[in-house]
């Protein structure tokens, strides 16, 4: 691994230590009857409202048609995910020390894939809160439910739900979009992958 990718490496995993600080998703609810909306953060750790009684009023709404609290003690996902961003830290920082390409590569895969796998488990969650309602719910609309998009807007009901990556979502973003170009580049270096077309 060149100099080049080492410092870049390290640098990239040591950014991954801001997602213990800042959310990595934002989920924002705006109707007539709360002109100022309700919101979520999704940390690594924890969910919080983005006003100190957000995540109330969103399980008091959300107990109307059925849906389970959000409480984030009940989510094991919370408690992993500050140890696989840990991991990932550490892994890069080893990576970048020792300066082989291989555990660049098994980083970036590693990273890609968990960022996947995360992706698909969050799709679950919301799948599960959204779908899996309770029969005794005071409001029921047969065949409605109520999953927020992975990303993106979606109406629900007079709700218009916006999910979105905060900044820590957008920090992993770029963390792993550098990672792949740092592979090309060491690829490229290796002779594994052509540096031009050649066509012509």
């Amino acid at each position: 691994m060149n100099i080049r990718s080492r410092i870049t490496l390290t640098v990239v995993s040591l950014s991954l230590l801001l997602l213990y600080v800042v959310p990595l998703w934002s989920i924002r609810l705006e109707a007539p009857q709360y002109p100022e909306g309700l919101g979520m953060k999704i940390s690594v750790h924890t969910i919080t409202g983005w006003r100190p009684n957000d995540l109330q009023s969103i399980n008091e709404l959300n107990h109307y048609i059925g849906m389970k609290n959000i409480t984030p003690d009940a989510i094991p996902e919370l408690r992993w995910m500050p140890w696989i961003v840990a991991f990932l830290v550490g892994f890069g920082l080893l990576a970048a020390a020792i300066g082989r390409r291989g555990l660049l590569y098994a980083w970036v895969a590693t990273f890609l894939g968990v960022a996947l796998a995360g992706l698909y488990d969050f799709w679950r969650w919301t799948y599960d809160y959204g779908h899996d309602l309770s029969p005794q719910a005071i409001i029921k609309i047969p065949g409605m439910a109520y999953q927020p998009p992975l990303i993106g807007t979606k109406q629900l009901l007079n709700f218009t739900a916006t999910s979105l990556p905060d900044v820590g979502g957008l920090i992993a973003m770029v963390a792993a979009a550098a990672g792949v170009v740092m592979t090309v580049l060491e690829l490229r270096e290796v002779g594994a992958l052509p540096l031009r077309s050649t066509r012509g």
